[in-house]
């Protein structure tokens, strides 16, 4: 009597590289990167083990993936946001809030994507993450450097600018997403952080 043969998981998917990389950022949302797995992965969309390897080589590739999704998702948001005939205040306001608001939906996928974009070993070989990144982070140097030839802002080196006002518009927005910062009071007071960064906190 012959045994009936086990059952096997399909190679094939129609759209096999959008399902794992929606199936990983639920998991990388509810669970953390650490429980990712490929093998896992291909178990809950229903395709053999080895297929997702016809799209990523281990994890890391998982992961590189994650965050150049993340990445360009947030600068289509920034981009829609986006006014360029706003006064310089009211522009970067709006802009901030829109990154507040991607923050609080994304958190842990905002997470890997810093995270990813200092990695060493990041597999980005086509430099893909790096002009996604520069679309992002870049364009908050380049605002201010427009704003520098217009005679708004000090003079200085734009980068510099950047990073210190970036760094007080993340770090606001992280601290929302952790917890630490109620996030309906932080979205109201965006205004106010990004007026005191535009002019100090001295008395004039």
């Amino acid at each position: 009597m012959s045994s009936m043969p086990s059952e096997s998981r399909p190679y094939h998917h129609g759209d096999l590289r959008s399902a794992l990389l929606s199936s990983a950022e639920r998991t990388l949302r509810d669970k953390g990167a650490g429980s990712l797995s490929l093998r896992e992965l291909a178990r809950e969309i229903g395709v053999s083990h080895a297929a997702p390897g016809r799209h990523f080589k281990d994890k890391q590739s998982l992961l590189d993936a994650l965050a150049l999704t993340g990445f360009e998702r947030l600068s289509a948001t920034l981009q829609d946001s986006d006014d360029p005939a706003l006064p310089l205040e009211p522009r970067i306001t709006t802009l901030a809030r829109a990154y507040l608001t991607f923050t609080l939906d994304n958190a842990a996928l905002l997470e890997l994507m810093f995270a990813r974009k200092h990695a060493p070993d990041a597999s980005d070989t086509a430099g893909q993450l790096t002009a996604a990144v520069d679309r992002t982070v870049g364009s908050l140097e380049r605002m201010l450097a427009e704003a520098q030839q217009r005679g708004e802002i000090v003079d200085g080196d734009p980068r510099e600018l950047s990073v210190t006002l970036g760094a007080a518009l993340h770090g606001y927005a992280v601290l929302t997403a952790n917890e630490s910062l109620d996030p309906r009071t932080a979205l109201a007071g965006v205004a106010a952080l990004v007026h005191h960064n535009l002019h100090g906190l001295l008395r004039r």
